[in-house]
């Protein structure tokens, strides 16, 4: 960065220390290690339209050959601005379809009999 100032008054000026501007001049320059997963957890994300979470792009990421952390994915996932949709519950409905006609009672709580399996019944509830 080539200014008509001596870098140690620009630094001066807005109170930086000078081991903090080349540590992050240095850290401007390096390459993004995780570039390469950054790229296939994207491609999965839109492969799947967004209904993939951390848990099932780690797995297919394992699947695809890579050695991750979840939470590496996780933080990942969360730089990009990605996460999936979320499921609604439904709401709870017992309708099963058309009420039958109810059975008539035809023991009428005679329950004793005068031979054995004359009378067999059952509790359904």
């Amino acid at each position: 960065m080539v200014t008509e100032f001596p870098l140690d008054i620009l630094l001066n000026i807005i109170k930086l220390a000078r081991s903090t501007y080349y540590y992050h001049l240095k850290q401007l320059s390096q390459v993004d290690k995780n570039q390469a997963i950054k790229v296939e957890i994207q491609a999965i994300y839109d492969e799947h339209k967004g209904n993939y979470g951390y848990r099932r792009i780690h797995l297919e990421l394992r699947n695809r050959g890579y050695v991750v952390n979840q939470k590496k994915v996780q933080r990942l996932m969360k730089l990009l601005g990605l996460s999936s949709q979320i499921r609604r519950k439904r709401k709870y409905s017992s309708y099963r379809g058309e009420v039958v006609k109810k059975v008539d009672n035809l023991i009428q709580r005679q329950f004793e009999s005068s031979k054995p399996m004359e009378k067999c019944y059952t509790d359904v509830t």
